[in-house]
């Protein structure tokens, strides 16, 4: 007997890879997980960084969810040295308080990618 009770939203571009993965516990709430790139691969990382987080929302949102739901993140650049670029573009999204845990590492991405968010959140 298969048992699926994970919902998945699958990569528009590779759909044996999801975008999205939702888990409810049998007594209420679960998690959320999501991956987001930028839409616009040709701009600098703090567009890009908005970008991604527009996506990040429009996931949350699906799922009757809010930012202050996200409960770690894990930040994936093709440069370190767009922290500072990347922080303040986070900050003005954040709500001050509600951050989650957060990661941020360097990788080698394909080209025009700067940046990938991966996101866990908190259901209800």
């Amino acid at each position: 007997m298969i048992i699926d009770d994970i919902t998945r939203v699958p990569n528009r571009t590779l759909p044996s890879k999801s975008s999205v993965a939702v888990y409810r516990l049998p007594g209420g709430g679960g998690f959320l997980w999501a991956v987001a790139t930028s839409p616009d691969r040709t701009q600098d990382i703090k567009r890009q960084t908005l970008g991604c987080l527009g996506v990040i929302d429009r996931y949350l949102t699906e799922h009757g969810l809010d930012r202050t739901r996200i409960v770690k993140a894990e930040v994936v650049v093709t440069d370190h040295a767009n922290k500072p670029a990347f922080d303040e573009a986070w900050a003005s999204w954040m709500p001050d308080g509600k951050g989650p845990v957060r990661s941020f590492v360097q990788s080698i991405m394909p080209e025009g990618d700067m940046i990938e968010i991966i996101i866990t959140a908190a259901l209800p």
